[in-house]
């Protein structure tokens, strides 16, 4: 699960330099509750992915130098008791998938999603 927080916070990190509002690295680490050296991992991560980020002194805020997108889908895939279910982001939208993909154990998976699901429905 770490692997989908990250994602997230790559994704919130992107949305508040495209709006120019993320503040000096430390601001910024507190809009995502993380420390400030994760805080500049995440940055380093974005500037692997070939993003164009400059830090403005002046304004106290990262932006980039030209248009730039990133764009992450983040989907489990779930087979439970016989039944395919396709859950986005933890929700479960339909009864269509047929694997289970990420680093945890797939029976605890299971037997969590089942417990939600069971909540849920």
């Amino acid at each position: 699960m770490n692997n989908l927080k990250q994602l997230e916070r790559l994704r919130k990190t992107h949305k508040l330099i495209k709006l120019e509002n993320t503040g000096t690295p430390k601001e910024l680490a507190e809009k995502l509750n993380i420390s400030v050296r994760q805080t500049y991992l995440v940055l380093e991560q974005l500037k692997e992915l070939e993003a164009p980020l400059v830090f403005n002194r002046r304004t106290a805020t990262y932006y980039y130098k030209y248009d730039y997108e990133l764009t992450i889908h983040i989907s489990i895939q779930v087979m439970a008791d016989e039944k395919l279910m396709n859950i986005y982001a933890g929700r479960q939208i339909s009864n269509y998938i047929d694997s289970l993909q990420g680093s945890c154990s797939r029976p605890s998976y299971l037997r969590y999603i089942k417990a939600k699901l069971d909540v849920v429905g």
